[in-house]
């Protein structure tokens, strides 16, 4: 059995992953970005142990600065107009799919070995091989939260595979996640217009 800190170090290979992760965002349309300026951190968070904050929160934490910063809102931990919250983790998934026959007889993908060439099947004879895989999913949350109404306004999701043999650096790893999510929130502080995304 995986520990977590195994899954959440395992998780950041989602920029690294053998597929393309697939990012999805929403926010609230009736909530005012005009009003939201300034931003800080929650307290405590899903990448951290009981009693201290993990490298992992860390790594995010920096990210996360450099990105809020860069669209003009100015940390704070006194009153922030916006709470940013993260999460990390991963699933282990099956996947089933089913392969149509291309033919009946020896050397089709369809001819089943233990007959021995000795006689084939009929020829309206069909059949379909079914292939089951075993992999990992991870999934990355960043929560944008208005916490005067204690609300959720804004919301960036990523999920892909995880290839672990991929893993080199995680800060890095980390970053390029949150780069990506990030780059999917439209809207810069004070500024309620959100911007057009390029997809």
């Amino acid at each position: 059995m995986k520990t977590k800190l195994t899954l959440v170090f395992g998780l950041f290979l989602l920029a690294a992953c053998s597929s393309t992760p697939l990012i999805t965002t929403d926010y609230d349309r009736s909530a005012n970005f005009a009003d939201y300026k300034t931003y800080g951190f929650f307290d405590s968070q899903a990448t951290d142990k009981a009693q201290y904050s993990t490298l992992t929160t860390q790594y995010f934490k920096n990210s996360l600065r450099r990105e809020m910063n860069n669209r003009g809102y100015i940390y704070t931990e006194n009153k922030p107009d916006i709470l940013v919250n993260f999460n990390a983790k991963l699933s282990d998934k099956l996947k089933v799919t089913n392969s149509p026959s291309m033919g009946i007889g020896v050397g089709y993908p369809g001819y089943y070995g233990y007959r021995g060439g000795h006689y084939s099947a009929w020829g309206s004879y069909n059949f379909s091989t079914t292939n089951v895989s075993q992999y990992t999913e991870g999934t990355v949350n960043i929560d944008l939260v208005d916490p005067r109404k204690k609300q959720l306004v804004w919301e960036g999701v990523v999920v892909g595979r995880v290839n672990e043999k991929k893993m080199a650096d995680l800060e890095n790893a980390i970053d390029r996640v949150v780069v990506e999510i990030m780059a999917t929130y439209p809207f810069t502080a004070g500024n309620a217009t959100p911007r057009k995304i390029e997809q």
